[in-house]
């Protein structure tokens, strides 16, 4: 896969109002799920995870806002650094990060969660790995055998801490990311079961993923394992077709559901606002999915495609992760639900992604290119991503990184 378009694209005005809906959507839910647990815990302060998460939409505003109006193209030519902090900020949880649910995943108190940003980092540097590569990919010495290297690496350091949910979605968006990018079902199969073998063998590695497995299997056995799960089927249960009402759950009065503001609170959403609620969260996910699939399919370029892929997978692979651990479909694990769940991290890297898939969207029209400071690097020979078409010469070998706009504009 390697093209330009010379497709006009604009912005995709309902992606902004959907991103909106589910935002707000959320911030209701947080309330919700929360108030509760604030006036318990927070001095009677019902509205204070409402607060903090309103706080995180606000600063993560900011960032979306920014984000879009970068052109997307710049990213690509930053793709290096920015998986060099990711790695190094990953690298800073396993010396001094603090441990939740057997993993060391936070610093600074707990306020910050590095693997959340490491997600987009890591789609970044594929999506231009993998542009550079053009038909080459095809060729296992160039395609195969170092994209399993790289991804080994990636997963393997996030497997570290260990966070096996987070390693789990990294892999399935680099894989898919991999096909689309045009490597042939037999090397997405290699990968695959590359991925598979290493999965069992860290589930087996690790006391606490391997009780979640067993829990997952054989509930009725594992019952005391399996509360959280349980607990959550009780919720979804509860709502009935049309729910309880809002702040109407009963399940999370008193921390009977663990974590019922952030991992839990698709729960709570099918407690409160019942099967139909819970399908419209479905439904809203789906919707962006094809808003996502539709924006990467119009991309004026391959990196662009491959950008947008990679973060509509990594959302909707998440989302509907969370969702099924909800459900009971899925293994236990501790994936938040995109827009909705309680964090900071979680939410402004989210919007972060959303802001440079609109971006995308436009084709990078209007968007800041941050000339004066990729320039610095192409004046000192620096190459952003190994084998890069950059590295090649010419806007005419290369018109889609040269241009700010589009063929036509």
């Amino acid at each position: 896969m390697n093209r330009s378009k010379s497709v006009e694209s604009d912005f995709d005005y309902l992606l902004l109002v959907l991103i909106t809906a589910l935002v707000g959507f959320g911030l209701v839910m947080v309330f919700s799920a929360s108030y509760d647990l604030g006036y318990s815990r927070a001095d009677h302060n019902v509205f204070y995870y409402f607060v903090k998460q309103l706080l995180w939409v606000v600063l993560g505003a900011a960032a979306f806002g920014i984000a879009v109006s970068i052109d997307y193209r710049t990213w690509q030519s930053w793709a290096v650094p920015i998986l060099g902090v990711a790695l190094m900020m990953l690298l800073l949880v396993l010396v001094v990060g603090g441990k939740k649910l057997g993993a060391v995943r936070q610093i600074s108190n707990g306020s910050i969660q590095p693997s959340e940003f490491a997600k987009l980092a890591i789609v970044i540097y594929i999506a231009a790995w993998l542009a550079s590569k053009g038909e080459r990919l095809k060729s296992a010495s160039v395609g195969l055998l170092p994209f399993a290297v790289l991804l080994g690496l990636l997963v393997g350091l996030i497997l570290r801490q260990p966070d096996i949910d987070t390693s789990v979605v990294i892999a399935f968006t680099a894989i898919a990311m991999f096909f689309i990018a045009g490597a042939d079902l037999v090397q997405v199969l290699i990968v695959v079961i590359l991925g598979v073998v290493t999965f069992i063998v860290t589930i087996k590695l690790s006391p606490y993923g391997l009780d979640r497995i067993k829990a997952y299997l054989d509930p009725l056995a594992n019952a005391a394992k399996n509360e959280h799960i349980a607990t959550a089927l009780d919720a979804l249960g509860n709502g009935g077709f049309l729910g309880r009402g809002l702040t109407e759950s009963t399940t999370k009065v008193g921390a009977v559901l663990p974590m019922a503001h952030s991992d839990s609170i698709f729960a709570v959403i099918g407690e409160e606002l019942g099967l139909w609620g819970a399908l419209l969260v479905v439904g809203l996910f789906l919707f962006f999915a094809y808003r996502g699939t539709r924006i990467a399919l119009r991309a004026p370029d391959t990196f662009g495609t491959l950008l947008a892929f990679g973060i509509t997978t990594w959302l909707v692979f998440q989302a509907f992760m969370n969702m099924g651990v909800m459900t009971n479909t899925l293994p236990p694990s501790g994936q938040t639900l995109p827009f909705f769940s309680y964090g900071g991290s979680s939410m402004v890297a989210n919007l972060v992604a959303v802001g440079i898939l609109l971006n995308v969207s436009r084709g990078g029209r209007g968007g800041l290119r941050l000339d004066a400071l990729t320039g610095f690097w192409r004046r000192n020979g620096w190459s952003r991503v190994p084998d890069s078409d950059s590295r090649r010469g010419s806007a005419e070998q290369n018109p889609g990184y040269a241009r700010t706009t589009p063929r036509g504009r």
